[in-house]
């Protein structure tokens, strides 16, 4: 299942856009925030992070509608991976369930 999330951190932002981008590429259900990403509790990302189940995909916008920093964002690609769900990003067209394409999770293992 395709699951989406948008997050807006300032008034000039709009979900508007993220949940069109979202819905047109099949997103079944989409998890809202409207807070800064550098707040590590967010209700929505608790709530997506909950309902995910093995096979799924979270699809983004873009990769830092996840988190504002790069420690943060790689803790909750670890988190999906640990849950077998594979991660989509729209406008840097990442997809880390597609085949032939280098694995975006062991792109920093050792």
């Amino acid at each position: 299942m395709l699951i989406g999330y948008a997050r807006v951190s300032t008034d000039d932002q709009h979900l508007d856009l993220q949940r069109d981008a979202l819905t047109q590429v099949g997103c079944e259900r989409i998890y809202e925030d409207t807070v800064s990403g550098a707040q590590a509790e967010r209700e929505g990302l608790a709530r997506l992070i909950n309902a995910l189940r093995p096979g799924d995909t979270v699809v983004v916008w873009r990769l830092d509608r996840l988190g504002r920093s790069l420690k943060n964002l790689l803790q909750l690609v670890e988190r999906l991976d640990g849950l077998c769900v594979g991660l989509r990003s729209l406008q840097e067209s990442i997809d880390t369930t597609s085949t032939g394409l280098p694995s975006l999770w062991g792109a920093g293992r050792v």
